[in-house]
This record gives C-alpha cells, sequence and structure tokens, in this order.
C-alpha cells in the first residue's frame, strides 16, 4: 500500500484524497473525504473538502479505491472451529454438523470461535455482519465482545426458538420472549453492537412467538433473522404439517414484514417473490452457501427486478467479501442467466451494490452504514487498485466484483477507527488467537460428537484411488490424517 504508514490513518480526524471514492453515484475521481467521531463528516469534490477544512492535512492516496465497507447479512461466527467439517455434506446439516458444535462451546471457546471468525470478516472487507443466533450455551454477550474487540460492527440475533425443531427442547415462550426484550434494550448506545432477534427455521417457533418476534421487532427498528425456504426436506415438513410453504406460513401467522431478514429463500414460487416485494421482507442471499451445500440458488435477479430487498451473506462460508460478490453474479450466471440468454445478470454494479448498501438496508442498518456519503458511519476500505487486477481499467466497478481480491485491501475502518492494516489488527494480537484456536479447536469438536457423511478429501482420494488403509470416513476433527 505505497509507503503509506498506518500512524498516519489514525488521527481523530482524517482529510484522506484516494485517486477514487465510490460514491452512491458510482467510482468518482478528484474527491475526498472527512472522516471525524466515526461518521464521514464530508464527501466531495477533493478541492472543496481541503479548502473548507483548512485545519486538516490531507492524506493523499494514490492508486487506491475508498469504497464502502461490505456487509454479510447473514453469518454464524461461532461456527468457525467447524471449518471444513462441512465440506461434501448433504443439506441440513445443522442437525448433525453445527448445532452439536455449537453446544459444546464453553464461554472461552465461543468467544474464541467468534472473534476468530470476526477477524476473518474483516480480512475479507466486511465491516458489519449479521449474526443469525448462536446457539452455544453461553450469554450471547460472550459473542458481542468477540466482535466489540475484533473491531467489527454486528448486528446480533439472540435465538427466540420455543418449539423443537429436532435439535433442541420445548421451551417458555414467556421466557424466551422476556429474553428477548431484554436483548433489544441491553445494547442502547452501543457503537458497534445492534441486537435483533432470531428463530432458527419457522418450525422451530410455535405461531405465537413468531408473531410476537416480528412486533418486538419492528417496534425496535431491528430484524428477525429466520432461514427460510432453504431445502428441500423444510419445504416439504412446512407442507406435511400446516398446508403452507415455510415463507407462506410467516405470511398466515403475522411475520412477513420489512422486519424480516430471510436467509437463503432459494425455493420460492412466483408467488412467494409476490409475498416478499409486497411485504418489503428482505433476504440474504448466500451464494456460496447454495454451491457448497445448497439444494438451489436464490432467483437474486429478479429480486432486484420485482424491488425486493437483499443483501448478500456468508452463511460462514469464507469471509471474503470480493469472492462474494463474485459467486453472487456467478450463481446468477450458472443458474439463471444462461438458460435464457442474459449476458449482463445484474451488470456487475448489482453485486457490488448489494454488498454493501443493499446489505446494510436487509440487516437493518440502511441509515447508518454501507454506503461514503456525509452522515454515514465511517464504515470503509482502502483498495489497492495499481496491480495487474485492476490495471488498466475500463469499468471500476464490475472490475471489483470480478476481479478484486482480498490481498487488495490495505486498510479496513470500522466507525472512523482503522481497524485492520495490511490483513493484520492493530489494537490486539491476532497470531496469538490463531494459537488459541488452533489449541481450543479439536477438544470442542471432539466433545461435540460430530456426524458427518462425507469422509474428508483424503480419505475420499483412498478410496477413489483403492489405496490400501482406512476405509470408512476419518473421524471429525482428525484432518483425514
Amino acid at each position: 500500500m505505497t509507503d503509506l504508514s498506518p500512524d498516519r490513518l489514525r488521527d481523530e480526524a482524517l482529510l484522506l484524497v484516494p485517486d477514487e471514492t465510490l460514491t452512491p453515484e458510482g467510482p468518482m475521481g478528484l474527491h475526498a473525504v472527512v472522516v471525524r467521531d466515526g461518521v464521514f463528516l464530508d464527501v466531495g469534490p477533493a478541492e472543496r473538502i481541503v479548502r473548507t477544512h483548512p485545519s486538516l492535512t490531507p492524506v493523499p492516496l494514490p492508486g487506491h479505491v475508498l469504497m464502502p465497507g461490505f456487509v454479510d447479512t447473514h453469518h454464524h461466527l461461532t461456527q468457525s472451529f467447524g471449518g471444513a467439517l462441512a465440506f461434501g455434506e448433504p443439506s441440513e446439516i445443522f442437525r448433525r454438523v453445527w448445532v452439536p458444535l455449537e453446544d459444546a462451546l464453553d464461554e472461552e471457546s465461543a468467544y474464541v470461535a467468534a472473534k476468530l471468525a470476526a477477524w476473518e470478516s474483516l480480512r475479507g472487507g466486511f465491516t458489519t455482519v449479521a449474526e443469525a443466533g448462536t446457539r452455544a450455551p453461553v450469554d450471547v454477550d460472550v459473542v458481542a465482545s468477540a466482535a466489540r474487540d475484533a473491531g467489527v460492527r454486528c448486528v446480533l440475533g439472540i435465538v427466540c426458538n420455543d418449539s423443537s425443531d429436532g435439535t433442541g427442547e420445548d421451551a417458555d415462550p414467556h421466557a424466551v420472549l422476556a429474553a428477548a426484550e431484554k436483548h433489544l434494550a441491553r445494547y442502547g448506545g452501543d457503537d458497534l453492537v445492534h441486537p435483533s432477534l432470531a428463530v432458527s427455521v419457522p418450525e422451530a417457533a410455535t405461531a405465537r412467538t413468531l408473531a410476537a418476534t416480528a412486533r418486538l421487532a419492528a417496534e425496535a427498528g431491528t430484524v428477525v433473522q429466520i432461514h427460510v425456504n432453504e431445502h428441500l426436506v423444510a419445504v416439504e415438513r412446512s407442507l406435511e404439517r400446516h398446508g403452507l410453504r415455510p415463507l407462506e406460513y410467516l405470511h398466515h401467522v403475522g411475520a412477513l414484514g420489512p422486519q424480516l431478514l430471510a436467509a437463503h429463500a432459494t425455493l420460492l414460487t412466483p408467488s412467494e417473490v409476490t409475498l416478499l416485494a409486497d411485504s418489503g421482507a428482505a433476504v440474504s442471499y448466500n451464494p456460496v452457501a447454495s454451491a457448497w451445500k445448497g439444494n438451489a440458488v436464490a432467483p437474486a435477479t429478479t429480486f432486484a427486478e420485482r424491488g425486493v430487498r437483499f443483501g448478500l451473506g456468508t452463511d460462514a462460508t469464507r469471509g471474503d467479501g470480493f469472492r462474494l460478490a463474485d459467486a453472487a453474479e456467478f450463481a446468477q450466471r450458472l443458474g439463471h442467466g444462461l438458460a435464457i440468454g442474459d449476458s449482463s445478470c445484474g451488470a456487475g454494479w448489482t453485486w457490488l451494490d448489494r454488498a454493501t448498501a443493499g446489505g446494510a438496508d436487509a440487516a437493518g442498518l440502511g441509515r447508518l452504514t454501507g454506503r461514503v456519503a456525509a452522515g454515514a458511519a465511517a464504515d470503509f476500505l482502502l483498495v489497492d487498485v495499481t496491480g495487474p487486477e485492476m490495471q488498466p481499467s475500463w469499468d471500476r466497478p464490475w472490475e471489483l466484483v470480478r476481479r478484486g481480491n482480498r490481498d487488495q485491501i490495505g486498510a479496513v475502518f470500522v466507525a472512523g477507527r482503522l481497524r485492520l492494516w495490511q490483513g493484520q489488527p492493530l489494537d490486539w494480537d491476532g497470531p496469538a488467537l490463531v494459537r488459541q484456536a488452533a489449541e481450543l479447536a479439536p477438544h470442542v469438536v471432539r466433545r461435540a460428537q460430530v456426524t458427518r457423511a462425507h469422509p474428508t478429501s483424503v480419505v475420499a482420494r483412498s478410496r477413489a484411488a483403492g489405496w490400501p488403509g482406512e476405509r470408512g470416513a476419518a473421524p471429525a476433527g482428525d484432518g483425514g490424517r
């Protein structure tokens, strides 16, 4: 990142002059920003900004794009110890992998797992993550502390399940809703943690609780995060129980509205797309999750055309914002565009917009973050575009989607503070965290007794080659050794 020192980027007030600034109107040259008190105090033509703020020394950023930080609209921060345990697995692995894994966490391991995931997200350019609610048997404030200490903005869900979905027991709905109200009031004034509610899947809560969480979230101006229409078996169970598909059921019980953040929404009928559009509900489009373990790809280009609010989510697959935007376009091209001759599939800018401003809106933070504009939170990236991936430049937004990569992110700012420099945290010891995670993870996985349907790649290769040795699936956590 040139010869710029990070010390120059840690002042209380900054006047930054990059080569390009990615504004809501598109990329702008000869623009500058002023960052003060955690927000963009001013954004505009560099000549005016410098003249208007004579007390600030301009920091030139040649060869760099200043752009909004990415927003991950669907994450599971406490699942980071699972890693490749999900690879090759059929759908609904939450029953065999994620729920047992999270249940085996204690306060220390939950904190380390969440902070590890938060760091990965920041390295990938995510300045905000929507945590969909951990099932770890710890106070959710452990996850809040991990996110805050890492320096990432977090929409923090608390699980409001009161009906068994095959992975737990029924709960007292009054106690569940009391905990939800307490959670919503807990983080008032917190700079980085924004409370939200969560229900794992519609069948994990009673109709009354689904409606009540929708009401509480709407009153608090936040979201309810629910996995909706993700897998075939879940759609079929809903049809058997209610005669309605999951999204239709949420509408039936009064839980569909602008407060809903529907994770995945891959298996939708045309009428369900209409329900989303008419209700104002938002979707987290998770293309990497679809490729790795899903049954379908959400019709995101249709969402864009129909006015359905949506952002992009990782579902804890990999914390890389540029690769997520690329996957979002790629999945639409393969899943929908090829069959109908749509060679544009969103024209590049769609996915950059949904990875930033659209994601912030979907996660309930549209007024706060997701854009480089005066008054918005200063959550942004400095991206080096001097390398061969970006030169010569003909279409910067599309280039960022298709050719951008994590290595180009020189600096990550959240709430106006420099959180990462060249991928490393400045205020805490990243390598020490990795060592701690490596020590804790094997013990957690062994306690969890994860059940996998697919062997590790090492064992699968030996089977395919007919090599002598172990014939069964490798135990979870042994790395195939």
